[in-house]
């Protein structure tokens, strides 16, 4: 399992490398209170996504994660982040996380490609036995995302997180095994053909964001 940046593309998502060059972008995209209700920390200013951006790019130079831009690629418009962190080589897994979506473009094809580009990479290139992801226990549409695309719960961490409005959190634990990561891409292979099939479906995005997740 070698790590190293690499921008992820899809039909219609590219994951590209964040960089200091995207936070006029991330400004726009973030600037929504709601987007960060789940979230150690508030990003919907512009000091605020500063601060979230410079603590990505310490992640990624530590080597402990690997943080995306989202992009729309009809648009090329960035529309959000996601990241890979708590990148773990010796025992082959990763968590997928730290994942926003501005409002726009939730509930939309955006989710579920994203996340099929990055399990792809996570078990298809690094070779990894294990993926994982978290919640915010209250966060019902994020843990209806996860499981809807065959992710399976394994608990909850009580008092796990502290949040920026002072809330300690309980974090539910989801994860996706390489045994396992043939029926999810085909779900999520199902996700992105009716997506692009049929005009005004809509499926629970929810976010999969993780400020340790989401």
């Amino acid at each position: 399992m070698r790590v190293a940046a690499v921008a992820l593309e899809g039909k219609r998502v590219r994951l590209e490398p964040l960089t200091r060059d995207h936070l006029p972008a991330l400004t726009v995209a973030g600037a929504h209170s709601e987007l960060w209700r789940w979230t150690q920390t508030q990003a919907d200013t512009p000091e605020g996504m500063a601060a979230y951006l410079n603590a990505a790019l310490s992640a990624a130079e530590a080597g402990s994660a690997l943080p995306f831009v989202t992009i729309d690629k009809a648009s090329a418009q960035v529309i959000g982040s996601t990241r890979f962190a708590s990148i773990d080589m010796e025992n082959r897994k990763v968590e997928i996380g730290w994942t926003w979506i501005t409002p726009a473009f939730q509930r939309t094809h955006v989710n579920s490609e994203a996340k099929y580009l990055m399990l792809s990479h996570a078990f298809e290139v690094w070779g990894c036995v294990r993926v994982e992801l978290k919640t915010d226990f209250l966060n019902s549409k994020s843990r209806a995302a996860m499981e809807r695309i065959g992710a399976v719960e394994e608990g909850t961490l009580r008092k796990h997180m502290l949040m920026y409005g002072g809330r300690f959190r309980d974090s539910t634990y989801y994860s996706v095994l390489d045994t396992e990561w043939a029926a999810v891409k085909s779900r999520l292979e199902g996700f992105m053909v009716r997506r692009r099939g049929v005009t005004g479906e809509s499926e629970p995005e929810g976010r999969v964001s993780a400020q340790g997740r989401e």
